[in-house]
């Protein structure tokens, strides 16, 4: 895989964070991103992580063999039809959404004749936002789900892998159904219980937050995301957050079920149970 230009489109934590990766690990290949508003274009262009800083797409995409959304996605489509027919069609793109079947069912047909998308998602990220929070080392040993369809072409995909590969990722492939489904399970489910968790501790007694300690910090944490950004994801995945939700209300009221029998060897052996499985989560990190 050598790419002379890589267009970025979205110059937030993602969009930075490939910019910043790609000036560390291939100085040589040029940069362009893409920015709706000037003010963004000047703090990219001010933070010297690109060649090429615009508000015109055709400027960034020109030339470039890959092309990566970094954009809500709610505003891709709009965007890739304005793109489509600036690609060469040996052009890759791909994107760095969270959740997959919508992404893939719109934007693969619009490139269709015109480039070579692939879906992907890595799992990488902070609950803040923009270009100030973007790191070189953002992608280091994140999972990046490859989502492919089947219309895929099998040197895009592997061209795809490569590339996330370079940036620090571990390489998976799931269909965007399934991804959806994975992800609705460990990303989008703790995303929403965490928000709840705090919801329901301020409607109950707002005064306990002057007493929360690292526990309740670091299982909220991700509450703190962009509750714009978030509110599109969950809604964008409803489906299959919807059997997520459900399957932890059933695993709530077995918990309930314990604390009313009052077997201190169930709670143990429950407790036990999630811990070793987490620990083998740190393990495989």
């Amino acid at each position: 895989m050598i790419f002379s230009k890589i267009a970025i489109i979205g110059p937030g934590l993602m969009g930075g964070s490939i910019a910043l990766a790609l000036r560390r690990k291939c100085p040589d290949i040029r940069i362009a991103v893409w920015a709706r508003r000037d003010a963004a274009v000047e703090e990219v262009r001010a933070a010297g992580v690109a060649d090429t800083v615009s508000s015109d797409l055709e400027a960034v995409v020109k030339e470039a063999g890959l092309v990566v959304f970094c954009v809500p996605i709610g505003a891709m489509t709009a965007l890739a039809e304005k793109i489509a027919p600036l690609l060469s069609p040996g052009t890759l793109v791909t994107d760095v959404g969270s959740v997959k079947v919508p992404v893939v069912e719109s934007l693969a047909p619009v490139f269709k004749n015109h480039a070579r998308f692939v879906g992907s998602h890595p799992m990488a990220g902070s609950e803040q936002t923009g270009l100030a929070a973007a790191s070189p080392g953002l992608f280091d040993d994140a999972v990046c789900i490859i989502t492919p369809d089947a219309s895929s072409d099998p040197e895009a995909l592997e061209a795809i892998g490569e590339f996330w590969s370079l940036l620090g990722c571990r390489i998976s492939s799931l269909s965007p159904a399934v991804h959806d489904e994975v992800i609705a399970l460990v990303s989008h489910l703790p995303h929403l219980l965490a928000a709840t968790i705090v919801n329901l501790v301020c409607s109950q007694n707002p005064n306990s937050l002057n007493f929360c300690g690292n526990g309740f910090r670091d299982t909220t944490r991700v509450a703190s995301g962009s509750a714009e950004m978030w509110s599109e994801i969950l809604q964008s995945n409803r489906e299959s957050l919807k059997k997520s939700v459900e399957a932890m209300i059933e695993k709530l009221r077995e918990v309930l079920e314990l604390l009313d029998s009052g077997d201190e060897a169930r709670m143990r052996q429950f407790l036990t149970e999630a811990k070793t499985e987490r620990d083998r989560l740190k393990a495989r990190k």
